[in-house]
């Protein structure tokens, strides 16, 4: 008996189908509760009493974190959409599918200390799709560039957060640390993958709109 036509040629999805997906996929980042694969990082961490001003500081950087894994979905599935090769599409839907834990972790984290995700969040993921739109019609290679600079970016990112971030909140650093480590790992994948370096004006361009959103993410 031989196999349905089904199972020896699966359908390839058309752009149009891979397009709904991206955007089913940015829907349920913003609006729907995320669950993580693996277990956060803050789990069995002890957690010292924290003073008000110490959780609303936590607070609003772990807000800035999950604002840039939103951006971060966002990103890998526009250059996803746009990757004129199969394998490097897998190699950035795996990459979303890695960020989706920093995503949870973070939002629970958020929730632990009282306090909100950010009331921009369609306005982030747009952004940030549409910056991913650009890099992926770019060519390949320069969209894995934009991975690398967005990844070492986030990653000084990080380092500053764990200044930043109160030394008795042990849960909130557990948790930067190890996406830290991931971000680094991200980039160094694209470089193998045969990234191309970003001119520096973009480069520049792109540390501005992130000043630009973390310095909102933080308040609002």
């Amino acid at each position: 008996m031989h196999p349905p036509a089904s199972t020896l040629h699966p359908r390839q999805l058309s752009f149009s189908d891979r397009w709904l997906s991206a955007l089913d996929s940015g829907l349920r980042t913003v609006f729907a509760p995320t669950r993580a694969a693996r277990p956060s990082p803050a789990a069995g961490v002890d957690a010292p009493s924290l003073s008000p001003e110490q959780m609303r500081e936590a607070g609003a950087l772990m807000r800035v974190n999950h604002v840039g894994e939103i951006c971060a979905q966002a990103l890998y599935q526009s250059q996803a959409l746009f990757s004129r090769s199969d394998d490097l599409r897998q190699h950035f839907e795996t990459a979303a599918e890695e960020e989706l834990d920093h995503l949870a972790w973070t939002a629970d984290r958020i929730a632990e200390l009282g306090t909100h995700t950010s009331h921009l969040a369609p306005l982030w993921w747009a952004g940030a799709f549409a910056w991913g739109s650009l890099a992926g019609l770019a060519g390949d290679k320069w969209s894995l560039g934009f991975v690398v600079e967005t990844e070492r970016q986030v990653e000084a990112h990080l380092a500053s957060h764990l200044d930043l971030l109160p030394a008795e909140d042990e849960a909130s650093r557990a948790i930067v640390d190890q996406m830290k480590r991931e971000e680094a790992e991200h980039a160094e994948a694209a470089l193998a993958a045969g990234a191309l370096p970003l001119p520096a004006p973009i480069q520049d361009l792109m540390r501005a709109a992130a000043k630009v959103m973390t310095t909102v993410a933080h308040r609002v």
